[in-house]
C-alpha cells in the first residue's frame, strides 16, 4: 500500500489541465511510489472514465461545510474551496497528502520530495507569495501626513468575512500564503484548526478564497507550525514570468541563480489579450531565455 498521495480537483472545463498535471507526475519513475487521487467537482462521465485509467482513486467532492445555495450558484468547482481541508476524509488510507491545483504541473520531482519532507511532525508544507520580483500583494496610499490607506489581499478578505478587526489587522501585512500547493500529514493538528477557521470565513464571506483566508488565519493567528518552501516549489507565473533554459529545456526562476522551477502554477490565469492560457493550450507568451533572448512559449505542460 502506498503511504503518500498527490491529490487534485477539477470540473469539466479544467479536464485537460488535470490530465496534464497527471501526465507531468507519472513521467517520473518515483511517481510509482505515490498514489494519485482526484476529487470530481463536475467532470463528465466520459472524463471520469478516462481519468480512472490514470489514477488510483476518484471521489466526488462534497460540501463538507454547509454553504447557502445563493453563494454557490451551481458552480460545482467551488467545492474545491471546502473539500481540500478534508482530504483525510475522502482518502483515509494515506500518511501524507500533497495537494496540487489542477492548473499547475510538475517539472522537477525534487519539489514533490520537499513537500513530503516539509509536512513531517505535523507541520504544514507551503509557500508564501513573497520573493525577488514577485508582485507586492499589499499597497499603501498616503492620504495626509502619517495617515495612510492600506490595501492587502488578506486584509480585504478578512474584513469581508467578518472575522474581527483585530484578527484582520494581524493578517494585513502578513505575506500571503497560496493554498494551491500544500502538504500535510494525516495526523496533523492543522486540519482541525483550518476547518474551524474555514467555518468562520464561509459564514459571512464569499466561497471563493475562503479556504485561502482560513489557512492564512491558521498560520498567522493560530500559529500552526509551518515549513515554508522556496518559490520554485509553487511558481505562480501570473506574479512573475519565468525564464527559459534552452539548453536544458526547462523553465527556471527569473533571477539568479535561476533555479529550476519544480511546480509551475498558472493561478490567476496567464492572459494573452482577452484569452486565458489555462483554457487555450495554443496560446503563447513572450518570455526571456537565460541569455536574455525573447522567445514565445506556452507555460502549459507539453508531453
Amino acid at each position: 500500500m502506498k503511504k503518500n498521495a498527490i491529490i487534485s480537483l477539477a470540473d469539466s472545463s479544467y479536464y485537460e489541465l488535470l490530465i496534464e498535471l497527471i501526465n507531468s507526475i507519472k513521467r517520473f519513475k518515483n511517481s510509482s511510489d505515490v498514489s494519485i487521487c482526484v476529487l470530481n467537482a463536475g467532470l463528465t462521465e466520459d472524463q471520469v472514465n478516462n481519468i480512472s485509467k490514470k489514477v488510483d482513486e476518484i471521489k466526488n467532492a462534497e460540501w463538507d461545510i454547509s454553504v447557502p445555495s445563493h453563494k454557490v450558484k451551481n458552480k460545482e468547482w467551488l467545492k474545491s474551496q471546502v473539500s481540500r481541508a478534508f482530504l483525510p476524509k475522502y482518502f483515509p488510507s494515506y500518511k501524507k497528502y500533497l495537494w496540487i491545483d489542477c492548473d499547475a504541473w510538475v517539472q522537477d520531482w525534487s519539489s514533490i520530495e520537499l513537500y513530503f519532507k516539509a509536512c513531517e511532525n505535523g507541520k504544514l508544507g507551503i509557500t508564501q507569495t513573497l520573493g525577488p520580483g514577485y508582485k507586492i500583494m499589499s499597497k499603501v496610499k498616503w492620504i495626509f501626513g502619517r495617515i495612510a490607506l492600506i490595501k492587502s489581499q488578506n486584509f480585504k478578505h478578512a474584513i469581508s468575512s467578518k472575522i474581527g478587526l483585530s484578527d484582520a489587522r494581524k493578517l494585513a501585512f502578513a505575506p500571503h500564503i497560496n493554498i494551491g500547493v500544500f502538504s500535510l500529514e494525516k495526523t496533523s493538528p492543522c486540519w482541525s484548526i483550518w476547518q474551524n477557521n474555514l467555518k468562520k470565513t464561509l459564514k459571512s464571506g464569499q466561497v471563493f478564497g475562503s479556504e485561502g483566508l482560513a489557512i492564512n488565519m491558521s498560520v498567522y493567528i493560530d500559529n500552526v507550525e509551518t515549513e515554508f518552501l522556496p518559490l520554485n516549489c509553487n511558481w505562480i507565473a501570473s506574479n512573475l514570468l519565468p525564464k527559459f533554459d534552452v539548453e536544458n529545456n526547462k523553465f527556471v526562476e527569473t533571477y539568479l541563480p535561476n533555479q529550476k522551477i519544480g511546480i509551475m502554477h498558472l493561478a490567476g490565469g496567464i492572459k494573452v489579450g482577452s484569452m486565458d492560457m489555462r483554457l487555450d493550450k495554443s496560446l503563447e507568451i513572450n518570455i526571456k531565455t537565460l541569455d536574455n533572448q525573447n522567445i514565445s512559449k506556452s507555460l502549459r505542460y507539453i508531453d
